[in-house]
C-alpha cells in the first residue's frame, strides 16, 4: 500500500467521521459541517458530535451541533489554524459551551505509516503474534493501552514480547472502522528503554498492512514517549483533532463524584 492509497483512506474515513467530504480537508478553506451518526464512522466516536475540530494541516474541518455552528465557524476565523487547537484561544470555546454543560476533552494527535520506512524493529526477545482467542486472559491494567476491555469486539490482533515465558510487552490493534486499526502498546516498565515498544508496534503494523487495512496510532501531544515510539517506527504525523464532551463524561474520567 502506498503513502498516497494511505492517505486517501485515512481522508475518506475522517469524512465519514465528520459527514463532509474527504477533499474538505485539503481545500485549505476552514469548513463547518453539521455532525450526524454514521454506522461506518469509528467505533469509539460519540456521535453526533456537539463539536470536533479536524485538521490535516491545510485547514480545519468542524463538525458541530448545530446549537453552536455559527459561533464556531467565527472562531475559526479568528485565528491561524495551530492556535485554534491550542491555549489561552480554546478557552473561548470552553467559555461558549459551558451554557450546555460542554468542555473540550480529548485532543490528540494521529500518525500514519509511511510506506518507505515503515520496517520490523529489531528486538532481543520472543515476538509472537496473537489473535482474538489469545486474548482473553490478558484485559489486565497492565495491558490497558494495548487493549479494550470496553470493546473487546474489536481487538482482532496483536503483537506480545516474552522473556523467559513472561510476557512483558503487548501491541494490540481494535478494528475501529472498516479500513483502518488502531495501534495501542504497553510494555512493563521493568522492560521499557529496550526498544521493545518499537519492534512490537512495527510488527504489528506490518501484519496489519498485510491483511489489506491502515494501521493507525493516536498520542496525547503531551506524550513524547508515545510520540517518539510512533516516529521511531515509521509513522508520521497526518491529523490532529480535538472535542467536546458533556461535563457529566469529563468528570467521570477524571474520577470525580457526581
Amino acid at each position: 500500500m502506498t503513502r498516497e492509497e494511505i492517505m486517501r483512506i485515512a481522508l475518506e474515513q475522517s469524512a465519514i467521521d465528520a459527514n463532509c467530504r474527504p477533499e474538505d480537508f485539503t481545500s485549505g478553506q476552514n469548513r463547518t459541517v453539521i455532525s450526524k451518526a454514521n454506522e461506518k464512522a469509528r467505533k469509539y466516536l460519540e456521535l453526533p458530535s456537539y463539536c470536533m475540530l479536524i485538521s490535516y494541516g491545510d485547514n480545519i474541518v468542524a463538525s458541530v451541533d448545530p446549537a453552536v455552528s455559527d459561533e464556531v465557524e467565527k472562531y475559526l476565523g479568528r485565528f491561524q489554524i495551530g492556535h485554534c487547537f491550542g491555549t489561552p484561544n480554546l478557552y473561548l470555546l470552553n467559555d461558549l459551551f459551558a451554557r450546555d454543560d460542554r468542555q473540550i476533552c480529548f485532543m490528540a494527535e494521529y500518525f500514519l505509516p509511511d510506506s518507505e520506512r515503515l520496517r520490523a524493529m529489531p528486538c532481543d526477545y520472543e515476538i509472537r503474534i496473537l489473535f482474538p482467542e489469545d486474548l482473553e486472559s490478558l484485559y489486565l491494567p497492565q495491558w490497558s493501552n494495548a487493549l479494550s476491555s470496553q470493546r473487546r469486539e474489536l481487538d482482532v490482533l496483536a503483537a506480545g514480547a516474552w522473556h523467559e515465558g513472561k510476557l512483558m510487552g503487548l501491541a494490540g490493534c481494535s478494528a475501529d472502522c472498516d479500513t483502518m486499526w488502531q495501534i495501542g502498546v504497553d510494555v512493563l516498565p521493568a522492560y521499557r528503554r529496550q526498544g521493545i515498544a518499537a519492534a512490537l508496534t512495527s510488527r504489528l503494523a506490518l501484519e496489519i498492512l498485510e491483511r489489506g487495512k491502515v494501521p493507525f496510532y493516536c498520542a496525547a501531544w503531551a506524550n513524547l514517549k508515545s510520540v517518539r515510539n510512533a516516529i521511531r517506527c515509521g509513522f508520521e504525523p497526518a491529523w490532529v483533532e480535538i472535542d467536546a464532551r458533556p461535563g457529566t463524561f469529563i468528570k467521570e474520567i477524571k474520577g470525580e463524584a457526581l
